[in-house]
């Protein structure tokens, strides 16, 4: 779980080193050759340029082609967030928004490329806001996992989502707010439960959860409470599957936004708190 969308977010534009790409020419093509020397210091159109010596051509590409791709980034992150937005982190879902979600995710990871976590660990450094779960269409808490039907079965409200990730201490908190109805005349009672967890990366972009323990705060009128700590079940007594422990592949990544899909075909959406 973890992190509502933010209206006013600027948009980050990924910035990538032009790429170098060098063709060798065949020393029986003279007269090729002689025509590009004499072309030795040309300028490609719109800014690009090249540079050769006896047996090579070096083609640098243009300043404004890396420009392109973060303007081609930034209008699908505008597409992604707009084609999730109002679907109350996905709860108000159907199919066909479901469908839109999907496609819009995929151009953005397409166009962002593979994820390198070892490189970009610091990037998930923060507490973010989950503004999309498809899981949540499932009309449960628990998304594609056991959990609370929402609706008039449990008079229960689902507030913010968060997660609190700390990639030097690998601490890694599913946050979610809750409204609890109480019988008349007595208020809802406010409640924020913590899953927390530890992380490993696991390849280039996949991540591992394991989770620790559940704490659940009351907040609002009841929050001078103490709160109430649930430690995870001796070893020999949980359960064969592990239900607060899974997978996930990160497949978007800057430095506001993040998406993943996981091990159970759930694609997530996140903006940076």
């Amino acid at each position: 779980m973890a992190s509502l969308l933010h209206p006013t977010l600027p948009l980050c534009h990924r910035h990538n080193s032009p790429s170098i790409i060098t063709t060798s020419i065949s020393a029986s093509a003279s007269g090729e050759l002689s025509s590009i020397r004499r072309r030795r210091n040309c300028n490609l159109k719109k800014g690009g340029g090249c540079r050769s010596s006896s047996s090579d051509v070096t083609f640098i590409e243009p300043p404004w082609a890396a420009q392109s791709k973060a303007d081609l980034i930034a209008s699908l992150k505008i597409k992604l967030l707009s084609a999730v937005s109002g679907l109350n982190r996905g709860l108000a879902a159907n199919e066909d928004d479901l469908r839109k979600a999907d496609s819009a995710a995929k151009e953005l990871e397409a166009a962002g490329g593979t994820v390198d976590l070892s490189a970009d660990i610091d990037k998930l450094q923060g507490q973010w806001k989950l503004i999309y779960s498809s899981a949540f269409s499932s009309r449960t808490l628990g998304g594609s996992r056991p959990g609370p039907p929402t609706g008039r079965l449990l008079p229960i409200t689902l507030g913010q989502v968060l997660q609190r990730i700390d990639v030097f201490s690998n601490d890694f908190d599913n946050i979610v707010e809750l409204e609890l109805g109480a019988p008349w005349p007595l208020p809802p009672v406010e409640v924020t439960a913590t899953l927390a967890h530890k992380f490993e990366v696991i390849g280039s972009s996949g991540i591992k959860i394991e989770f620790q323990k559940t704490t659940v705060k009351t907040t609002g009128n009841l929050s001078q409470l103490p709160p109430l700590e649930i430690p995870q079940l001796p070893e020999n007594l949980r359960p064969a599957t592990n239900r607060g422990s899974g997978e996930f592949e990160v497949t978007y990544l800057d430095s506001d936004t993040r998406v993943t899909r996981g091990d159970r075909g759930e694609l997530r959406v996140f903006v940076i708190c």
